[in-house]
């Protein structure tokens, strides 16, 4: 089995992500009097962020304690969802490329690419970060700047270039002209916008994630690589399958988490098991990653607690696109679920395929060695010409 996941486990890195909170309050400190009701300002603004979508202002990082709770709650929960993704990425960046973030709010993806990749630290690049509110781009350049000035070993090489734009999928408008990037990528902006759709809006999800894969396309080079990561809940992970379509149409390639080219396994909510005969619905399991939180900051776990918001697993969804596409091979899947016990004493997990969804399966020690993210790698057992499927999901069964 081959495992995709990069583990947070070097001793600078860990440190450094671990050290997060301690940069926030150095560079965003919080009078006494106004810091007992971060917690609630956390809480209000999850609620925004979540069932009160609809009252919420696209600006709202303007306001003074929603930002703030923003930057010491929703910022270092971000970073380290986004460090467990990055260092499993082939990004294929070299010195002197551009790098495009779309919606970048406080800086959070080019903050957790310093943090996760250290090796990229001395390359010199170049970055676009665009966002409609001014605050958070200031916020996001001051709290880049302490992060870099904590790394003793040498200076930044890397040029941040702040751009105050509104972006919008729904009625897109004529970017700014701008030199094309190595890498684009977009982080947790699109639901803002999709989310107000209906979920049986299929149309308009549809529409709009041609219109994001548009977006990016025009601020990319040609063979650009392009991120984009979503919140792992049912309507992002239809809108990333829509999206994955969209791009194919454009020429882009999905390379991860995507171990094939073939029509999406979960998109319309529907995978075809057996060639020419059924389908079944898969409305209840969409393309999505779990991890727990155990090694997050002690302090931000506390918080959490205190907003009783208590974080045990961080998810998310993504979409990958680069220049070359893997040659995966029919006996390999993506794991994309936690592990489970099955009947006759045997676990498994779900994963994607060149054959659509798959169920993996072995003993509890192998299943339970396995991370979301990581390619297995196994063998389907022919009772019959389409091997065996798992009665409850449909899927094809691929033994460890």
């Amino acid at each position: 089995m081959k495992h995709g996941l990069a583990q947070i486990n070097t001793n600078k890195t860990d440190d450094l992500l671990h050290n997060i909170p301690e940069i926030i309050n150095k560079t965003f400190p919080i009078p006494e009097r106004f810091r007992r009701k971060l917690p609630s300002d956390v809480a209000e603004l999850s609620r925004l962020l979540t069932n009160k979508r609809g009252s919420r202002s696209l600006s709202y990082l303007a306001r003074p304690n929603f930002l703030s709770a923003y930057l010491h709650y929703f910022m270092p929960w971000n970073l380290f969802r986004l460090c467990l993704l990055l260092p499993v990425l082939d990004l294929g960046l070299n010195s002197g490329d551009t790098i495009t973030d779309i919606g970048c709010g406080p800086l959070t993806f080019a903050s957790a690419l310093w943090i996760s990749r250290p090796e990229l630290r001395n390359f010199q690049l170049e970055f676009n970060c665009i966002d409609r509110c001014g605050p958070a781009l200031e916020a996001g350049r001051n709290f880049f700047a302490s992060l870099t000035a904590s790394n003793k070993e040498s200076s930044c090489a890397w040029k941040i270039n702040t751009v105050k734009e509104d972006i919008d999928i729904r009625q897109p408008k004529p970017q700014q002209k701008r030199k094309q990037a190595s890498l684009v990528c977009a982080v947790n902006i699109f639901n803002e916008i999709y989310d107000n759709l209906s979920h049986n809006d299929t149309d308009g999800l549809r529409k709009m994630s041609v219109n994001a894969a548009k977006l990016m396309h025009n601020e990319a080079v040609k063979n650009a690589s392009i991120l984009t990561v979503e919140p792992g809940v049912p309507q992002s992970g239809k809108f990333i399958s829509f999206l994955r379509d969209a791009f194919l149409e454009m020429g882009h390639t999905p390379v991860s988490p995507c171990t094939h080219t073939a029509p999406c396994p979960f998109v319309n909510g529907y995978t075809k098991i057996i060639k020419g005969r059924d389908w079944i619905d898969t409305k209840k399991r969409w393309c999505h990653f779990g991890f727990e939180t155990s090694g997050a900051p002690k302090q931000l776990r506390d918080l959490s607690k205190a907003a009783k918001l208590p974080k045990e697993r961080l998810v998310f969804s993504y979409l990958f696109t680069g220049k070359a596409n893997p040659q995966y091979k029919k006996d390999e899947a993506r794991i994309i679920s936690d592990a489970f016990p099955l009947p006759e004493n045997r676990f498994g997990r779900y994963g994607c395929s060149s054959q659509g969804l798959v169920l993996v399966t072995g003993d509890r020690s192998r299943i339970n060695e396995i991370q979301p993210l990581s390619i297995a790698k196994g063998y389907f057992s022919s009772e019959n010409s389409d091997g065996r499927h798992d009665k409850k999901s449909g899927a094809l069964i691929m033994d460890l």
